[in-house]
């Protein structure tokens, strides 16, 4: 019944912005958190931004300064703005959602950065 619903990825160049967002539908009660996780090609999945229903953020040491998380708890929904985008962000972006005890991820959407 849970289904997190992603837009917003594509290709752009480097020191360029785009915007994820991700909806979460479904009969869903106190999500606790919301974020944003990534895949490279060899590598594994890795933190970018998280944020809780308090509002509390975390980012991944690679993103500080450039990446900025923010949520809507009252529709269920979660975005991503990236800028000074870099080559090395090029990689599969999945949206996550934690509540009552359970993990749940968007399909993925791709996102690369040319150089």
């Amino acid at each position: 019944q849970v289904q997190l619903v992603e837009s917003g990825g594509g290709l752009v160049q480097a020191g360029g912005s785009l915007r994820l967002s991700c909806a979460a539908t479904g009969i869903i009660f106190s999500i606790s958190r919301m974020g944003w996780y990534r895949q490279a090609p060899g590598k594994q999945r890795e933190l970018v931004a998280t944020i809780t229903r308090g509002g509390s953020t975390n980012y991944g040491d690679s993103v500080k300064g450039r990446f900025t998380i923010s949520s809507d708890n009252t529709k269920n929904t979660v975005s991503l703005q990236m800028n000074s985008l870099k080559a090395e962000d090029t990689a599969v972006y999945y949206c996550n959602v934690y509540f009552r005890w359970s993990d749940y991820w968007g399909q993925g959407t791709q996102v690369t950065v040319s150089s």
